[in-house]
């Protein structure tokens, strides 16, 4: 264990050439970061579970009511005991050949199973309610935590000039707000990724799983590396956009048309501006460039230069669904739902489902008027022949 330590905590993973553990030992204690302090961020992802429940039952639910949210009404299915253990126990979308199996288990029909199925999953759907809590709580976590990093932040040298980020790195020392700042957004990531299999599972599930370790490992380094200076502009620059998603997302699953549209034109156009041109070109560029000015390069300097590009990925692939929204609601003149996270995707399958059985249903009620307004065309014009063999007929005798 203690041979696994020393070689974890090499100098040279850590630090540029030239600076060794004694040297950062000797910056005042109250301003120097150290490793252990990062063992403060499980307990405040355990506050942060504990708070976001309260927040959610005390704050979120009632604002939901005082919104207008409506959850959707879901007919309860037929109970069929072989249909639920295979529910449960197996899949939530069974492939056609386990159906065919079903249907013979059951006495159904094809389409019967497959119904039962589609309705079992409706039941097991997120409610509306939950998903604006759930969205409301990350609102006020990334409203707070932009006002007080650009509060911290704005008068910081580093702010306006990233060369700054670099000055003396790195012994740097560390103000307090900076320090609860990374603190607090470390523990609030944790917390995201230990309630990840409570929340509402969305389209980009993967990739958020993978948003949140590159995250929390980007933290975790750059407080042991002193990364700190640039590391505030990266959550400053994240939180300036995700906040405006989450109201969004809030007046969406109010109903607030309206108020979500415009809503959305705005964090897309800082979505794009922050995420797409002012990371690479401030932050990216900066850590890997500017940074080459002040230290040589170690296997640190390629680790977080490594997790921003991680990051930058991850924006790309956003950035493409956003603008692909972007384009329906300009030029097709609809908004649909948030292509990002707005919406789980299985959701998405049942009212596809959906959509195509009422199409189905519509299609056969068409066929069955249409045919009833040809016997009724067709009697029409049998009367209409009838009277007027009558009518002839009456006119003959008339003539005669």
């Amino acid at each position: 264990m203690e041979q696994l330590s020393q070689w974890l905590w090499k100098q040279e993973y850590w630090l540029p050439p030239g600076i060794s553990w004694e040297d950062m030992e000797k910056m005042d204690g109250s301003q120097r970061p150290v490793p252990r302090d990062l063992l403060l961020a499980l307990p405040l992802a355990l506050g942060f579970i504990m708070l976001r429940f309260a927040f959610e039952r005390c704050v979120a639910l009632p604002l939901s009511r005082v919104f207008g949210v409506r959850d959707r009404v879901c007919l309860k299915v037929t109970p069929f005991p072989n249909l639920e253990a295979f529910y449960t126990k197996n899949s939530r979308q069974p492939t056609q050949s386990e159906i065919t199996s079903l249907v013979n288990q059951c006495n159904l029909t094809h389409r019967q199973v497959e119904t039962w199925f589609r309705k079992r999953r409706n039941q097991d759907r997120p409610s509306n309610s939950k998903k604006f809590c759930e969205a409301s709580w990350r609102f006020v976590f990334y409203l707070v935590a932009f006002t007080a990093g650009f509060a911290s932040l704005i008068n910081t040298p580093w702010f306006w000039d990233q060369r700054e980020c670099w000055r003396g790195f790195p012994q740097q020392p560390v103000q307090d707000a900076h320090y609860w700042y990374y603190m607090l957004e470390l523990g609030f990531y944790c917390s995201l990724l230990l309630s990840v299999s409570v929340d509402v599972k969305r389209k980009d599930f993967k990739e958020q799983i993978v948003h949140h370790f590159a995250t929390i490992f980007l933290l975790g380094f750059s407080y042991c590396s002193n990364y700190i200076r640039i590391g505030t502009l990266v959550m400053l620059v994240h939180d300036s956009s995700d906040f405006l998603l989450e109201c969004g997302k809030m007046f969406n699953y109010a109903g607030w048309k309206k108020t979500c549209d415009p809503l959305f034109v705005i964090f897309a156009a800082v979505f794009l501006v922050t995420r797409l041109i002012v990371f690479p070109s401030k932050i990216i560029y900066t850590s890997l460039v500017l940074s080459m000015e002040m230290f040589e390069p170690f296997v640190g300097y390629y680790f977080f230069n490594a997790l921003l590009l991680v990051l930058q990925a991850l924006h790309i692939y956003w950035a493409y669904l956003i603008l692909r929204m972007s384009y329906k609601f300009l030029f097709l003149g609809k908004l649909d739902k948030d292509e990002r996270s707005d919406d789980e995707s299985e959701a998405e399958e049942e009212e596809e489902e959906e959509e195509e059985e009422e199409d189905q249903s519509w299609r056969k009620r068409r066929v069955v008027l249409d045919s009833r307004l040809a016997m009724l065309s067709s009697s029409c014009v049998l009367n209409n022949l009838a009277n007027q063999k009558t009518n002839t007929n009456r006119r003959l005798l008339k003539t005669r």
